[in-house]
């Protein structure tokens, strides 16, 4: 690296690790690292920091590789909090380089200069800080390890000096590679089929980590073999099944008495690619029926260590289920899943829409491989009743529940996946949280199309504020919000629907064409709230 400068440098780190592409809304800390990029090098600019993360999300999803992020100091990093948050939990590997104050006189706290130790938790699966400029380069080659390691953003800190110091002649402290070996499966999966074999009723409950063809392909062998319902695990961020498939039995409820009577009739579970188990509002109780075995198969240790399985085994879901599906007996019986759900009928006249009718437009009308992403708290189960995702990543959902990662995640999916249709069924709160990533999409000509499910109001904290029984909620309704009008004014083309009539002719003109969309669209349909959530 003779003649070269720790900003040449860590061209090269990132064209090695294929981590081209710049997610940034930069300040003045990244100036000396951004002007004049290299024509390989493309930039992607967001107009807010959880925009950038959450377009990076996306894409780190779509391409199963990480994505470099490039934020301003204290500021950029502090606002990107909650998406950094957000893509931990999602399993979204991202470098993240944080600009600093000029080295030569952070002693003396000059304007910007970032007191970043901490500032976003322990949401970062590592963070560094090099002590010279020149382990900068390795810096940010160890990030992209421990990023895909940790499945999720790894963060470098970067004085602006830095950059145009001299690289250093001799190897840092990174290797070129890192390779996993593989454990014999056999005597785990041997444990494995004994307790599934000697079951008499075994089901199955998937998750995000189960995404992957691979993994879909052996559990639909191993559930036909076994005879057993799938269940998708709940608030999962994908489908860790075909919800098209005769065994898939619907989506996990979340609270300990309803999982007790959903799984109260099984006396093994096995739970694949899947925290055992999620829950959200908390009850008291046991998660699992008295006298039901639970068998975990997970490659993420920390969902094996924070466990109520019986037996936990860190290993890939993909070759874990397709030795069993091998070994297990056939039971030669076919698992019943859900039964078939009726298509709500058109509103009547003066009645208004209701998510039901859009989701079955959606359900009859998108293509088998389309990519939905969901943040619409107050309509999500009816989504997943009525939408079922038919292909891997078929669904994407912000696993860690803070709002503003549909919109961007749904543009940087597109960017990854160009060839995919891409849909983000939004609320019309949600939506304010990522609003700014409207004008990426149309900058950029991202074909994305964005659903956004107008009721004029957080009707899922309405609905919670009902249930406490702790009187009225203090908060205003925001039906005067039109998300339409601040779309066109971010450049975004979109629509105002607020009849059956002209939701089946939008609909009807545009998902035919999803997949070549080279223009995003927003579609703001105005919908009654939906009373019927959870």
């Amino acid at each position: 690296m003779t003649g070269m400068t720790v900003r040449d440098a860590v061209f090269q780190t990132m064209r090695h690790f294929r981590m081209t592409t710049i997610f940034a809304n930069p300040g003045s800390t990244e100036i000396t690292f951004l002007p004049g990029l290299p024509d390989d090098i493309d930039f992607r600019l967001a107009l807010h920091e959880g925009s950038v993360v959450g377009m990076a999300t996306g894409w780190a999803l779509a391409m199963g590789r990480p994505a470099f992020v490039n934020l301003h100091t204290t500021a950029g990093l502090a606002n990107a909090a909650a998406a950094l948050a957000s893509a931990r939990t999602n399993r979204a590997p991202l470098v993240v380089v944080v600009g600093q104050q000029d080295r030569r006189h952070l002693a003396h706290e000059p304007f910007l200069a970032g007191r970043l130790d901490g500032l976003v938790g322990d949401y970062p699966v590592w963070t560094g800080q090099p002590a010279r400029a020149e382990d900068v380069p390795a810096a940010i080659a160890r990030a992209h390890h421990e990023a895909v390691t940790g499945a999720g953003p790894a963060i470098v800190v970067v004085p602006m000096d830095d950059w145009s110091k001299p690289a250093a002649a001799e190897r840092g402290a990174a290797p070129l590679e890192v390779r996993w070996g593989s454990a014999a499966l056999t005597d785990r999966v041997d444990e494995l089929s004994t307790v599934v074999d000697q079951a008499r009723r075994p089901a199955i409950i998937a998750g995000a980590g189960a995404d992957d063809q691979a993994t879909w392909s052996a559990l639909v062998d191993l559930a036909e073999r076994l005879g057993a319902p799938v269940w998708q695990e709940a608030f999962g961020a994908r489908a860790g099944f075909p919800q098209d498939h005769p065994a898939f039995a619907g989506h996990l409820p979340p609270g300990r008495s309803a999982v007790r009577d959903v799984l109260g009739g099984h006396d093994v579970v096995l739970v694949i690619g899947a925290p055992a188990l999620r829950q959200y509002p908390f009850e008291h109780g046991d998660l699992i029926p008295a006298g039901t075995t639970v068998l975990q198969v997970t490659q993420y240790p920390d969902e094996a260590h924070n466990s109520v399985a019986d037996v936990a085994v860190i290993a890939d879901p993909a070759e874990t289920c397709r030795q069993l599906a091998v070994r297990v007996r056939s039971r030669g019986v076919a698992a019943a899943g859900r039964p078939a759900l009726a298509a709500a009928p058109p509103p009547a006249t003066g009645e208004p829409l209701r998510p039901a009718h859009v989701f079955d437009l959606l359900a009859a009308g998108l293509p088998a491989d389309t990519i939905l992403v969901e943040e619409s708290p107050s309509s999500r189960p009816e989504l997943h009743r009525r939408v079922p995702a038919r292909t891997p990543l078929g669904f994407v959902s912000a696993a860690a529940g803070g709002l503003g990662f549909g919109l961007p995640a749904a543009i940087g999916l597109k960017m990854g996946q160009p060839a995919r249709p891409v849909i983000a069924v939004l609320g019309d709160g949600s939506s304010l949280y990522g609003i700014q990533g409207l004008w990426s999409a149309a900058h950029y000509q991202v074909g994305a199309l964005f659903i956004v499910m107008a009721n004029g109001g957080y009707a899922i904290m309405d609905r919670l504020a009902e249930r406490s029984g702790l009187g009225k909620a203090p908060w205003p309704s925001f039906t005067e919000v039109r998300v339409s009008e601040v779309a066109r004014g971010l450049g975004c083309p979109a629509i105002r629907v607020d009849t059956y009539e002209k939701l089946v002719e939008v609909l009807g003109e545009v998902l035919p064409g999803l997949a070549g969309r080279t223009s995003p669209l927003l579609i703001d349909i105005a919908v009654a709230p939906d009373r019927s959530y959870g």
